[in-house]
């Protein structure tokens, strides 16, 4: 009891402590409190002082925060202004894809012959994976009937490889992608309320003055609301389709939410749910232990390294002749090799929340594809 009481306070209150440092010192604002967060988070899991009997206390966290982090972040957007970038995320998801699918094959082609005969099973897993999430790797695992240990193995080096990435992206993509891709230009006319958020110095500062509660007791009310409706609706469809329609019901039900000028207007719902979304990255962060990486496949661990990092170089490289913008790209990759969650961490690292509703389409879309295209690879690779 005692062990889960302080587990739950570091989780909660560390985000604190990042957001009071990085409002006191410019250099800790500079690394960006996401990535202080991830730290925070691989610290805990290096220090391996977690009985793991807690690992359910830290999953249900992750349950939690996500999905009341999402209405928060979307209720102030402005749809009109999604509308008019949806043609680039579009073209960027695609060239993502064709990325994936391209080193899924390439690396199948190096590694079939020095791994094990499954590895046409992992191809598969990893295309439902990078195109959708955790629930069609599960349902793929289930269709390709892959074994409980490469099913496993490949879920641990895929959570170390996609680490480094996501550590990548909220640390020096802007700046990486910067120098290859174009800047980001915000739709105009650009409504007042962003005009302020913009022109903050540190908008996260103040987020629980006197002056915000009643505000965000709203914004948090009705957040736990859609939650609600979306977890309700899990009853009604079938284990492997519920992340699927819990995210698609939330994502929905919170951009209809924005259309209400009362709560579009509502002060600091944003920077409430980062908040929460620095939770989540000291949560996710702290079951990752990089010593799992060294494990007797080591091949294994290197054909996922090449398929995240090359279908990045690949979607980079091509975005750049299409004149796609440099957070487009990244939320758009972030949506597809990470999932849906991660897309408002990453927005919140590069300080641009217009392009979080578009990343979580990209990976709704995903979702929906992921299976189905996870296992023609899986039988396209079996031929070869």
């Amino acid at each position: 009891m005692l062990v889960g009481t302080a587990l739950v306070l570091y989780y909660f209150l560390t985000p604190f402590l990042i957001l009071h440092l990085c409002h006191k010192f410019p250099f800790v604002n500079k690394l960006g409190a996401v990535l202080i967060a991830y730290l925070a988070g691989i610290i805990l899991g290096l220090l391996n002082i977690v009985p793991p009997e807690y690992k359910q206390l830290q999953e249900t966290i992750m349950t939690i925060t996500v999905p009341l982090a999402l209405p928060l972040m979307l209720f102030s957007s402005d749809v009109k202004s999604w509308t008019k970038i949806a043609g680039k995320t579009l073209l960027s998801m695609v060239i993502s894809i064709a990325g994936l699918l391209f080193f899924i094959v390439v690396g199948y082609l190096i590694f079939k012959h020095k791994s094990s005969p499954d590895l046409w099973q992992v191809g598969g897993l990893l295309v439902g994976l990078y195109t959708g999430g955790t629930p069609n790797l599960a349902s793929l695992k289930i269709m390709l009937d892959v074994n409980n240990d490469t099913y496993l193995l490949t879920n641990t080096y895929d959570m170390m490889v996609s680490a480094a990435y996501f550590l990548f992206l909220i640390s020096f993509g802007k700046t990486v992608f910067g120098k290859i891709l174009p800047h980001f230009h915000k739709p105009q006319p650009m409504v007042e309320a962003e005009l302020i958020a913009q022109s903050a110095e540190d908008p996260y500062w103040g987020l629980f003055k006197k002056k915000y509660g009643r505000p965000l007791l709203k914004g948090f009310l009705l957040a736990a609301l859609i939650f609600a409706m979306g977890g309700a609706a899990t009853l009604l469809v079938p284990e492997n389709s519920q992340m699927v329609v819990v995210i698609l019901i939330i994502t929905t039900l919170a951009i209809g939410a924005s259309l209400i000028p009362s709560v579009n207007k509502l002060p600091k719902t944003f920077e409430l749910g980062m908040y929460l979304i620095l939770v989540f990255s000291i949560d996710v962060a702290s079951l990752v232990n990089i010593f799992d990486m060294f494990g007797a496949t080591p091949r294994l661990f290197y054909y996922i390294t090449l398929v995240i990092f090359g279908a990045l170089t690949f979607h980079v490289l091509v975005a750049s002749l299409f004149k796609i913008d440099r957070d487009t790209v990244m939320v758009t990759s972030t949506a597809l090799i990470c999932s849906p969650p991660f897309v408002p961490a990453v927005a919140g690292a590069i300080k641009n929340k217009d392009v979080v509703m578009s990343g979580i389409t990209v990976g709704i879309i995903g979702y929906a594809l992921g299976n189905y295209l996870g296992l023609i690879m899986a039988e396209l690779l079996k031929l070869l």
